[in-house]
């Protein structure tokens, strides 16, 4: 099978280790303090590879591109929150659940995306480029989001030292071990096979993080099954309104229509697994915010498959065809 099968696949992976996890759960939960404890090294070593698939030493390189990259950062940060803003006033008034719709729809993508943008027709080039400045802009403004929508809420469900530990161990270091990763590989290009290597990791890992959050959460999933159908109907008109909106700016900066198709696919795709540490760190009456994570993650994968169809179809050139690829793109 090859890397670009298994991605495709990766949906039905993901759906076949909640189901396995749960079934664990259930028939022994005493094992959840195990699991809970494997987690941890798992969504590690899931970020690191993650972020070794990021092009984090060519940052600069991103912003030849203005327009583009413009769209793409008005589309995420800016309009993307007021959407998000909206979206709250359908979501259940429980700090646990609102805080997990918040952390998982407010950032984009750094992972998928660029998957489910080369398989969509899009720029794949600008995809790349666009990563590394979406998770350092996501890592800086998150924190603010968070305080403005929920506020003292907010304060009382944040315990700071607890957050900070998770933050430096799951997100900075496996950042900064990525950094050093694709400097070492720069200084000898026949190291790159390497970083392909690591490419292979995060959908089999994925996979592991979710069988053991099912396995470890049965609990808190149970609890949440009364609001499960509501919160899915929120994540699907994000999807929606993330596509229409992708378009409009895609038309509004006078994008073209690999780049349009593109802006589609961040605006569409967030970024729940670097998210998920920072909810696995809260108090355990916080633990609803881990299943609405991953409930939103597999919403958006099934509407990926969506996207794949319509995109291409919606988001064409003048004459009604698709637009060819750009140069260089695959």
């Amino acid at each position: 099978m090859s890397r670009q099968q298994l991605e495709r696949r990766q949906v039905w992976l993901y759906l076949a280790a909640i189901g396995a996890g749960l079934s664990a759960g259930a028939a022994a939960p005493e094992a959840a303090s195990t699991l809970d404890t494997l987690l941890w090294p798992t969504l590690a070593v899931l970020l690191y590879a993650t972020f070794t698939q990021v092009p984090l030493t060519h940052i600069a390189a991103a912003f030849r591109d203005g327009r583009f990259m413009g769209a793409q950062l008005f589309g995420n940060f800016i309009v993307v929150p007021l959407v998000v803003w909206a979206l709250l006033l359908a979501v259940p008034d429980e700090p646990a659940v609102r805080l997990g719709v918040l952390l998982v729809l407010l950032v984009p993508c750094t992972d998928w995306f660029v998957t489910f943008a080369h398989l969509g027709r899009a720029d794949t080039h600008r995809a790349i480029a666009a990563t590394p400045v979406n998770l350092l802009v996501q890592l800086m403004l998150l924190p603010i989001y968070l305080w403005l929508f929920l506020g003292h809420a907010f304060l009382e469900i944040l315990d700071a030292r607890r957050i900070a530990g998770v933050y430096l161990s799951l997100i900075v270091l496996p950042l900064l071990a990525a950094w050093l990763t694709e400097r070492w590989v720069e200084r000898a290009p026949h190291r790159g096979a390497w970083v392909g290597r690591l490419a292979w990791l995060p959908v089999p890992l994925l996979a592991a993080v979710v069988f053991l959050i099912a396995a470890s959460q049965v609990q808190a999933v149970l609890g949440a099954l009364p609001i499960l159908g509501q919160l899915t109907g929120v994540f699907l008109a994000y999807l929606l309104l993330a596509a229409v909106i992708g378009m409009a700016l895609g038309r509004a900066f006078a994008l073209p229509v690999a780049a349009t198709r593109t802006l589609v696919f961040s605006l569409g795709t967030r970024n729940s697994f670097v998210v998920l540490p920072l909810a696995l760190a809260l108090p355990v009456t916080s633990a609803a915010a881990v299943v609405v994570i991953v409930l939103q993650s597999l919403v958006e994968l099934l509407g990926m498959v969506a996207y794949l169809w319509a995109v291409p179809r919606f988001v064409v050139g003048r004459s009604g065809h698709p637009a060819a690829a750009m140069p260089g793109q695959r």
